[in-house]
């Protein structure tokens, strides 16, 4: 995958609107602990940022997946994770499936007004018992007439307490586990007022501060069938398949936030002085940024690798665990080989203390590093036996 000049121009455009709409808002949203979603959506909508490769006819751009990470790795710039994060969701976590598998009438409830900015949408798939083992979710929506009535209870709702909406995955039936469960789009808000059975409680986090994520509880909850994604029943599939392009989007992203915690670095270090020289003219520290460096580009070019598979019509799934993998590790290794920058690395204020705790996440969420290896050992057929 090699970027043209239209790549080029979109991730200019996004940086622009980054630079102007995002970055001088950063310290307030961060001490807030919350990002004003609606109106950046709203504004992110009218530029067609928040439907990249979604189709034409409801308000996307159209474009191949490509455009899309050059997209994810222009926001990956965002020097807050949690503003990242949040409209990382609204594009590549909680709308591919609808995208891909919804019906004209959903597509056209739900799918346009999120693309337009109208909307804020979240993901329902974990659960205080259930996160990376998705076959355990708890979460039921039996049917009542023509509705489901849902009962259950969903964990680590990214843009949870602002949300209109939830792409939500619950058991609609008592087949096998991962024949049970069904995608449903389950409005959290009626004319702006929380819906009916719907209980939002945020949670305080160590980092992603600007981010709001919350507990949210369903009681009874009544939703049409026809607000379903897809087939009864395939919602397990549709969700990995949803998986590996919320992977690759977490990759591509923190391929630039770690691009940028070096250089950030580098340009530290060469103005501090310690012992009469700079820190950087020591050979362990710019020995240490190459490393780094060399490491972060391999891991572009692995994205790159897999938004080619995916665009070619086959499986990604074991490359964009590769990368999901490989990004937990060195949003690890890079933020904390970093803290070159001693005593000021340690204080709240600094970007590289912001990214120290804001991409420590990236191992746990969207499936934990020992999730990734156990699907790597499967498509390498090492698994043991059970």
């Amino acid at each position: 995958m090699r970027y043209t000049h239209e790549h080029i121009a979109l991730q200019d455009s996004v940086r622009r609107f980054i630079d102007a709409e995002i970055t001088p808002n950063i310290a307030e949203w961060e001490k807030a602990g919350i990002f004003p979603a609606h109106e950046l959506f709203r504004k992110m909508g009218k530029l067609g940022f928040l439907g990249v490769n979604k189709p034409v006819k409801y308000g996307g751009l159209g474009l191949d997946h490509s455009f899309e990470i050059a997209f994810c790795e222009a926001i990956g710039g965002i020097g807050a994770q949690g503003v990242s994060m949040g409209i990382a969701v609204q594009t590549d976590m909680a709308t591919p499936a609808l995208a891909r598998f919804g019906s004209e009438e959903l597509c056209q409830a739900f799918l346009v007004p999120a693309i337009a900015g109208e909307n804020v949408v979240s993901i329902g798939v974990s659960e205080s018992g259930a996160g990376s083992d998705v076959a355990s979710v708890r979460t039921r929506a039996r049917k009542d007439g023509d509705d489901y009535l849902i009962s259950g209870s969903k964990m680590w709702i990214t843009n949870g307490t602002q949300a209109d909406w939830v792409c939500l995955l619950a058991n609609t039936s008592d087949d096998a586990p991962h024949r049970n469960k069904s995608l449903i789009c389950v409005p959290l808000k009626q004319a702006g007022v929380r819906a009916p059975g719907v209980t939002v409680q945020k949670i305080d986090k160590i980092g992603m501060w600007s981010s709001d994520t919350a507990q949210i509880f369903l009681d009874e909850v009544r939703v049409p069938q026809r607000y379903r994604i897809g087939e009864e029943g395939k919602g397990f599939a549709y969700q990995m398949m949803q998986f590996q392009e919320e992977r690759l989007s977490a990759a591509a992203r923190r391929v630039t936030a770690l691009s940028q915690v070096i250089d950030q670095t580098i340009e530290y270090t060469r103005g501090r002085i310690a012992f009469g020289r700079p820190i950087l003219d020591n050979q362990v520290v710019h020995f240490r940024m190459a490393e780094l460096k060399t490491e972060v580009e391999l891991l572009r070019s692995l994205v790159y690798r897999a938004a080619d598979v995916h665009m070619a019509g086959e499986d990604m799934t074991e490359l964009a665990s590769m990368a999901k993998l490989k990004v937990g590790r060195l949003c690890r290794e890079v933020t904390d080989s970093c803290l070159y920058w001693g005593g000021m690395g340690f204080t709240l204020d600094n970007p590289v203390s912001r990214a120290f705790r804001g991409l420590r996440l990236i191992s746990i969420g969207g499936g934990a590093d020992e999730v990734m290896l156990q699907i790597i050992c499967k498509h390498m057929g090492i698994l043991p036996r059970q």
